[in-house]
C-alpha cells in the first residue's frame, strides 16, 4: 500500500516499546493516564489515527489501511517489535495489525473489545455532531449546549468535544466525521482471519456490554493463548474510569 503521510504520534520515556492506540472520536490525549506511568518502564509509541487528532484526513476507513498506517510508522521509527495496547476501536487496529503482522507483535493488550462485529451506536453522536452549527459556536460551552439533545451524558459530551479545534476562521472539527458516518460499516466490522500465537490480555469494565461470554469462542479462534481481566465498577472507559487498577494491569502483563 502507497505511503504518503505518516501518523501523528508522540514518543515518551526510554525502554522496550509500547504503542498506545486510541478509539472512535479519541486521540493519542486519551490515553495520556495511561501513557505516564508505563513512561517510566517503557518507550510510549502514542499515535493519532488517520482521521482522528492531528493526523491526516482519508475516505478510507479499513482496519487494513488503519493497521499498514502503524506498520508503517514503526518501520518509520526502525521498530521492529513492540507490545500493543488498544482501547476501543484501537484495540481492533492493535489485534489487526498482530493478525496480518504476527512478528511485529510482543504482547497484545485489548482495552474493552472483541473481535467481533458490533451493531451500528454511534449514528446519535455521528450526526449530533454534524448538525451543530460552527458559525454559531463562539465557545466549547455553545457546542455542548447544541449537542445535549443528541448526547444527554455529559461526561461523553466532554470527550467529543475534545475534537473541537480553533483557527483563524474559527471552530472546526479535528475528526473526519464524514468519513466516519460514511464508512462506519468498516468501522464495526469483526475478524476472522488470521491468528496470533502470542500472549493477549483482554480487559473488560465490569459494566461494559462490549466483551461478552459468547464472543470467547472468536476470541479463541484468532488469539488462542488469550486471558481476560476484568475491573470493577468500570464502564468502557475503563483506563479512565479507574487508571491506577488499569494501568496495574498492564504493566504487570507485560513484565509477567
Amino acid at each position: 500500500m502507497e505511503h504518503n503521510q505518516s501518523l501523528h504520534y508522540r514518543i515518551i520515556g526510554q525502554g522496550e516499546p509500547i504503542v498506545l492506540i486510541h478509539g472512535l472520536f479519541g486521540s493519542l490525549e486519551n490515553l495520556n493516564m495511561v501513557a505516564k506511568p508505563l513512561s517510566e518502564q517503557f518507550q510510549v509509541i502514542s499515535v493519532d489515527v488517520r482521521n482522528h487528532g492531528k493526523s491526516f484526513h482519508s475516505d478510507e476507513m479499513t482496519y487494513d489501511a488503519m493497521a499498514d498506517d502503524v506498520i508503517a510508522l514503526l518501520s518509520e521509527l526502525n521498530i521492529n517489535k513492540a507490545h500493543f495496547l488498544g482501547h476501543s476501536m484501537g484495540g481492533k487496529i492493535a489485534m489487526k495489525i498482530a493478525l496480518s503482522q504476527p512478528q511485529l507483535v510482543d504482547k497484545l493488550l485489548v482495552a474493552d473489545i472483541a473481535p467481533v462485529s458490533y451493531p451500528p451506536h454511534h449514528n446519535e453522536i455521528i450526526n449530533g455532531l454534524q448538525n451543530i452549527d460552527m458559525s454559531k459556536v463562539t465557545s466549547r460551552k455553545d457546542a455542548d449546549q447544541q449537542l445535549q439533545s443528541a448526547v444527554a451524558e455529559a461526561g461523553v459530551r466532554q470527550f467529543l468535544l475534545k475534537n473541537l479545534a480553533k483557527d483563524d476562521n474559527g471552530f472546526f472539527w479535528r475528526v473526519n466525521l464524514n468519513t466516519i458516518k460514511q464508512k462506519y460499516d468498516d468501522i464495526a466490522i469483526g475478524f476472522n482471519e488470521g491468528q496470533f500465537l502470542g500472549a493477549v490480555l483482554f480487559i473488560k469494565g465490569s459494566n461494559s456490554n462490549y466483551i461478552l461470554t459468547e464472543h470467547r469462542a472468536q476470541i479463541g479462534a484468532l488469539f488462542p493463548n488469550a486471558s481476560a481481566k476484568i475491573i470493577q465498577g468500570a464502564g468502557h472507559w475503563l483506563h479512565a474510569e479507574k487508571p491506577v487498577a488499569f494501568n496495574k494491569i498492564v504493566i504487570d502483563f507485560i513484565n509477567g
